[in-house]
């Protein structure tokens, strides 16, 4: 597979010289040079919303809750440790419970009291473990998820990119374009005074001048509202006062080979196809760890205190507890969780099924996109080829006397679209191999 023209060579030899004066003929003039504007790339780009992109960093965030909700789930597993301190003081009238104040007939009692406890879970038929196995696949499936919002964002920048690349290109076009018709005005203009052509050349051509010049004036402005949206695409708030620099996107692995490869390779690199594996495990821990509602827990503690009426004078204790709790009967509530867990893992499955036929057809369009750019690109070539020879014809013709200014404008319109045309089936190609890319889960980027 051929590389692309670059676009500003293309331009260059698409641009008519037949109007112009020699450059013996053309008087020097001394220009400023123009100032340095900043040139975008698009690894700098792809870079840029590795680490500005708002919905990465919320993606990455989601998965850092994720995997704290899976830290939370184990620490059931582990030893709780609690410690207790307290002072207690009471005043009664009854004298059966103490001896009152000679004074006031008052009963006072106080009291310090220091301890910890340990506990620990010995087994409760898979509850606990469950949930937590539910909480490391759901972690596991909002990492994948975020691969593909990696992926997704990725390839949107690359998409935007060639779209601003392409248009900015086109700019280009218009310009080369207004050049020429402005030539060939002066040209026209020199007949008409010296009467070998009639005044209405004259106006048909000041109409296609500003004709182009209206078509430069909405190129430029496409080409800044794709920066802006490359901004965004980056994840950038910032000028658009740069130029993105030319980048050719390689071959995708495996673009030729057959839709059904393709398909298969898909579904081993999908990270949105792996995050719904994930799913559908954890609803199955989850429904695991429900059924264990219908057996009993153990449990088991030991608490160690201090207790006396002054902190001089605590006694201590040690007090050591097995415990086994079993809920009889909920009114139905752990069957009511089961069915709805079941419901999920159904859910879950279909949501996956749909999923597989979402990539299949992904798949598919894009390599049909990849081939049928690489063919436009082809016709292009031959029609940019034949639009050239025709509009240079068509200035022989118009400066030996026997064409007319219809004749030439219709072969500067031909030309004018034929590199247009250009244009946007290299820059298609591109976007179609990007697609395709991010539909079998690989990664592109700018061909070294």
């Amino acid at each position: 597979m051929r590389s692309f023209l670059p676009m500003t060579a293309l331009l260059l030899a698409a641009t008519p010289v037949l109007a112009q004066q020699p450059p013996e003929q053309q008087p020097p003039q001394q220009q400023p040079a123009p100032a340095q504007q900043r040139v975008l790339t698009l690894a700098e780009a792809l870079r840029t919303a590795q680490e500005r992109q708002p919905q990465l960093r919320q993606a990455q965030a989601s998965t850092t809750a994720a995997n704290a909700r899976v830290d939370q789930n184990f620490s059931s597993l582990l030893p709780q440790v609690s410690a207790n301190a307290s002072y207690q003081r009471s005043f009664s009238s009854n004298t059966n419970f103490g001896t009152a104040d000679p004074t006031s007939g008052i009963i006072r009692r106080e009291g310090f009291n220091v301890g910890a406890t340990v506990s620990q879970l010995v087994w409760d038929f898979g509850r606990t473990t469950g949930r937590w196995r539910a909480s490391q696949e759901t972690a596991a499936a909002q990492k994948s998820n975020e691969q593909q919002t990696q992926s997704d964002v990725l390839a949107n920048v690359q998409t935007v990119y060639f779209n601003a690349l392409a248009q900015q290109v086109l700019v280009q076009v218009a310009e080369e374009t207004l050049q020429n018709q402005q030539a060939h005005l002066d040209q026209v203009q020199a007949q008409v005074q010296v009467g070998t052509r009639p005044e209405i050349d004259l106006v048909q051509q000041r109409t296609l001048v500003a004709n182009a010049r209206l078509q430069l004036i909405q190129a430029r402005n496409n080409s800044a509202t794709l920066k802006a949206q490359l901004n965004q695409a980056m994840g950038v708030e910032g000028p658009t006062d740069y130029a993105v620099q030319e980048e050719v996107i390689g071959l995708v692995r495996g673009e030729d080979e057959p839709t059904g490869t393709l398909v298969d390779m898909a579904f081993q690199n999908r990270a949105d196809l792996a995050a719904t594996d994930h799913q559908l495990l954890a609803q199955e821990q989850q429904l695991s760890a429900t059924r264990g509602n219908f057996f009993p827990s153990i449990n088991v503690s030991l608490s160690a205190n201090e207790s006396g009426p002054t902190p001089a004078e605590l006694q201590w204790g040690v007090t050591g507890q097995v415990g086994l709790s079993w809920p009889l009967f909920q009114g139905g509530l752990t069957l009511a969780q089961m069915r709805e867990q079941r419901a999920n893992i159904s859910s879950v499955q279909a949501q996956r099924d749909a999923l597989r036929q979402q990539v299949r057809l992904e798949v598919e369009r894009a390599q049909l996109a990849v081939h049928a750019a690489r063919e436009s690109v082809t016709a292009a070539d031959e029609a940019l080829a034949n639009a050239r020879e025709r509009l240079r014809l068509a200035e022989g013709r118009y400066r030996a006397g026997v064409g007319n200014i219809i004749e030439l404008s219709d072969a500067q319109l031909s030309a004018t679209n034929a590199a247009v045309q250009r244009v946007q089936a290299s820059y298609n190609l591109a976007t179609a191999r990007t697609e395709l890319a991010r539909s079998l889960g690989q990664q592109t980027g700018p061909q070294t």
